[in-house]
């Protein structure tokens, strides 16, 4: 294991995974730039931490958004692609604006970011970026359809982007989590079970991508399957 200081963006640091994960980089004396579509998310200042307003799903504004992040902070050398966003049920109970949504948070935004800072990160001959995905990208499920889509196309595009980069030094990782218990099941009509067995902390995925970050800079981990003990579905009461 090594300590190196980063510049790192978070994507969706307002809550949940990405907050766990830029809290713990930041103890470890990182510099962070987290994002939010919401920054009154961000209350409380931190040394080394910056906030930015960013909505992944205004494709034509990104480019511009992320010269400007290059420019503020051209050390920028590690990219957590955190934001996205879940929505079930069958296909035909989904609008055709729901399905371009959904695909655009969860896979189009991360291409487009991707693609704006790779050539920075090539010039250095140093990176990494990795990418949170989901156990939906392993095995196709019931009322899944468009979200399981996104989170396949994502590990697709990972595993091709890694042998893109390899020879310039930047590293490609996809974490999948299980279930993690975050604010991402509110709006849905499951949830994990009430045990400490039945779903993850977001600070066990925090906890993966700082393994990521410390391990020797000539090997890569290609992806990793994270899961609670026990796989356990909860379904909301209706009223």
């Amino acid at each position: 294991m090594r300590f190196v200081k980063r510049t790192v963006l978070v994507t969706g640091a307002g809550s949940g995974i990405g907050r766990a994960i830029a809290r713990l980089l930041l103890q470890q004396g990182h510099q962070v730039i987290g994002t939010s579509r919401d920054c009154r998310k961000f209350t409380t200042h931190l040394a080394n931490f910056t906030p930015m307003q960013l909505d992944l799903g205004q494709l034509e504004l990104l480019p511009e958004k992320i010269r400007a992040l290059e420019q503020q902070f051209p050390a920028l050398d590690t990219v957590i692609f955190n934001a996205g966003a879940g929505q079930f049920g069958s296909l035909e109970e989904f609008s055709y604006p729901q399905i371009e949504s959904l695909m655009t948070i969860n896979f189009t935004s991360q291409v487009f970011l991707t693609k704006a800072l790779l050539p920075a990160f090539k010039r250095k001959g140093f990176g990494d970026l990795i990418y949170i995905g989901s156990e939906a990208a392993l095995k196709g499920s019931r009322k899944g359809t468009v979200y399981c889509a996104s989170k396949f196309a994502l590990r697709g595009f990972t595993q091709a982007l890694r042998e893109e980069c390899s020879k310039n030094n930047v590293r490609v990782c996809l974490i999948n989590p299980g279930m993690v218990k975050t604010p991402f099941f509110e709006q849905l009509s499951f949830e994990p079970g009430d045990d400490n067995s039945h779903y993850l902390l977001p600070e066990d995925v925090a906890d993966v991508v700082s393994m990521v970050l410390a391990t020797r800079k000539h090997s890569v981990i290609d992806e990793i399957n994270l899961n609670p003990l026990n796989k356990v579905i909860k379904f909301k009461k209706t009223r």
